[in-house]
């Protein structure tokens, strides 16, 4: 990386309506991923082996169990002036919340008043990936550019859910133009099925990031916004740069992962997101030693597998199972599972995401279904199995059949 003083700020503060129930009583940052990790521990993990040891967290909605989570899992050497501090809305210009993402950066001016970076790195803290901002840093240096998006290939036939970045033809590393969710796209020079979209990643030039948050705050027909104010602006003035992401080369990825990009933000992708995970060759590797995704290593022992009572055996297939969980004589299936879950005799659970501490009674039936933390799916209880009954009993259902349950549900 450049010799250059950098700095993080991650956007917390998302309240995450689509993932209702999951984000009733927490920030959709927070929300639990893959067994073991919150959501946020993704962008902290990239930032961190990225090389950054001054990252600060933006939070605003439902954000005690992050902010818990950021001060028990992300502590650094103080000695070395490293940390991953989590920072509310402090209200500094007016009894007033954050109205947007830039205006969250508008309201923590403080922070780069106080640290004096040469540049900050902006990213979002609910996208599961593997990017070396050090790559991009380099690249945003040598381009002299103020503002560098990072972007990442999308089929064309997708451009209409994404921020859609169209490259100056006579330099593909400058942004001609950036289109919200276009209803028609042009494909790239080099690959006319696909389109750029923006990853909510930005590296800035400290000094026109706090010019441009400062113009765009006096705007009162600005929704104060990164990707839908401060992008559009820099782009034209023609300040604007983007990195794709086929430029990133993460040590121990895999071409099977390499370019592996998620926004969870409904309930679909979140599910699809976990099945990315199961295969015995993964969409997304979680055991990358080489990039690891850090998060809470709990006191917990390791999973357990027994036979029940009458010593029938469990089988268990294409899941991740956390520590803590004891699975007894239970069938389990294209699944992911929280720690400290029990799984009793004769119970099926599959193509699920079970979070921590469930129990799942006996002979009890999941399917294409998502458990909250501390459900208890009582014996012979179903959930996922008749989709009338989920909603009678008022638990979410989405269109395309995933059941929700949340916080601390009794089925029976």
């Amino acid at each position: 990386m450049a010799s250059k003083k950098i700095f993080g700020i991650v956007l917390a503060g998302g309240e995450g309506k689509r993932l209702m129930p999951l984000t009733a009583d927490r920030a959709k940052p927070a929300v639990p991923f893959g067994g073991g990790y919150r959501l946020i521990d993704f962008a902290l993990s990239n930032l961190i082996n990225s090389g950054l040891r001054q990252i600060v967290v933006l939070t605003q909605y439902k954000s005690h169990s992050l902010d818990r989570h950021v001060s028990q899992t992300w502590r650094l050497s103080g000695m070395l002036n490293a940390y991953v501090a989590s920072v509310p809305a402090q209200q500094r210009l007016g009894k007033r919340w954050f109205s947007g993402s830039a205006d969250a950066i508008l309201q923590s001016l403080n922070l780069l008043r106080d640290e004096k970076p040469d540049i900050v790195i902006v990213v979002g803290a609910d996208h599961v990936y593997r990017m070396d901002f050090s790559q991009m840093i380099d690249a945003h240096i040598e381009s002299g550019l103020g503002l560098t998006v990072a972007a990442i290939r999308q089929p064309i036939a997708l451009a209409d859910q994404f921020g859609v970045i169209e490259v100056d033809a006579a330099n593909p590393g400058r942004i001609a133009a950036f289109h919200e969710k276009p209803q028609k796209a042009v494909g790239l020079a080099d690959s006319p099925t696909e389109v750029l979209a923006s990853m909510g990643n930005y590296i800035f030039d400290a000094e026109v990031l706090i010019d441009a948050v400062q113009r765009d705050g006096e705007r009162s027909d600005s929704n104060h916004d990164m990707g839908g104010d401060i992008v559009p602006d820099f782009v034209s003035r023609g300040l604007a740069g983007v990195y794709d992401l086929n430029l990133n080369e993460v040590p121990g990825s895999t071409e099977r992962d390499r370019f592996y990009w998620r926004d969870v933000g409904t309930i679909e992708s979140f599910f699809d997101a976990h099945q990315d995970l199961i295969s015995a060759l993964p969409i997304f590797n979680l055991y990358n030693r080489e990039w690891p995704i850090f998060s809470q290593q709990l006191n917990s022992p390791p999973a357990k597998f027994v036979r029940d009572a009458k010593g029938n055996n469990g089988t268990t297939i294409d899941s991740i199972v956390s520590l803590g969980c004891v699975v007894s004589g239970a069938h389990i299936e294209r699944s992911v599972i929280g720690p400290w879950t029990n799984i009793d005799s004769g119970a099926i659970v599959a193509d699920a995401v079970v979070f921590e501490r469930v129990r799942i009674g006996p002979n009890a039936v999941v399917r294409r279904a998502i458990l909250d933390k501390d459900v208890v799916i009582s014996e012979g209880a179903t959930v996922g199995v008749d989709q009338d009954a989920d909603r009678a009993r008022g638990f979410t259902v989405t269109e395309t059949g995933i059941t929700v349950v949340g916080k601390g549900v009794v089925v029976s």
